[in-house]
C-alpha cells in the first residue's frame, strides 16, 4: 500500500521581477504620482503582506495625495508608511500569504486613510496606545504611532485585535498635526 504522507515541499528559490507586475492593470493609476481629473473620492487597494512591496505602497500614497503639497505629500505617505509597516510586525498580515488593505477616503477637508489588517497575534481587544518614548530619537521601537498620534489631524483603530483597522485622518491645511511647528523653525 503505497504511503499517504507527503513529502515536503521543496523551498523555493527566489526571483526579481518588477513591482509594476503586482499591480492590477485596472489599478495602474493608482500608483502613477499624478493627480487625476476628475477627483477620486474613495480608493482602496489589497498589499501582499511582505516588506518587499513598500515601494508600492509609498507609490500608492504618494499618488492619493498627488494633488496636495509636497509637505502634505510627504506626511501623508510617511504616515501612511508607518501603519503598513506596522500590520507587517505586528499583526498575521506579515505572515507568509497575509496581506492587508489599505483604503483613502477623500472629503473637502483632508484625506483619510485607513489599514485593515488580518490581527491575531494579541489575545485580547483593546485600543492601541503610542508609547510614551516613541518621539524619543534613541528609541529602537514604537515610533510609528507616536508619528501618528503627533502628527495627524486625528487616529484611532477599532480595538478589534482578530481584525485590527487603524485610521488616521490628515486635514489638507494640517490642522491640529505638529507638522507646522516642526517645519516654521
Amino acid at each position: 500500500m503505497p504511503s499517504t504522507t507527503r513529502a515536503p515541499m521543496p523551498e523555493l528559490g527566489q526571483a526579481t521581477v518588477p513591482l509594476s507586475c503586482f499591480i492590477r492593470s485596472a489599478h495602474r493609476h493608482y500608483f502613477s504620482g499624478r493627480p487625476e481629473r476628475p477627483g477620486y473620492r474613495m480608493r482602496h487597494y489589497e498589499f501582499a503582506g511582505t516588506p518587499a512591496v513598500m515601494p508600492l505602497v509609498r507609490a500608492f500614497l504618494d499618488t492619493c495625495a498627488a494633488d496636495q503639497s509636497s509637505d502634505y505629500r510627504y506626511l501623508f505617505t510617511l504616515l501612511g508608511s508607518e501603519l503598513a509597516t506596522n500590520a507587517l510586525r505586528h499583526s498575521l498580515s506579515g505572515r507568509p500569504g497575509g496581506s492587508y488593505v489599505l483604503k483613502v477616503e477623500r472629503n473637502r477637508e483632508g484625506l483619510r486613510l485607513t489599514c485593515r489588517d488580518l490581527g491575531g497575534l494579541c489575545e485580547r481587544d483593546a485600543h492601541l496606545a503610542p508609547s510614551p518614548d516613541g518621539l524619543d530619537l534613541g528609541a529602537e521601537s514604537g515610533r510609528g504611532l507616536a508619528l501618528v498620534d503627533a502628527l495627524a489631524s486625528a487616529w484611532g483603530d477599532n480595538g478589534n485585535a482578530q481584525y485590527r483597522s487603524v485610521w488616521f485622518h490628515l486635514a489638507y491645511d494640517l490642522t491640529d498635526s505638529r507638522w507646522n511647528t516642526l517645519t516654521d523653525h
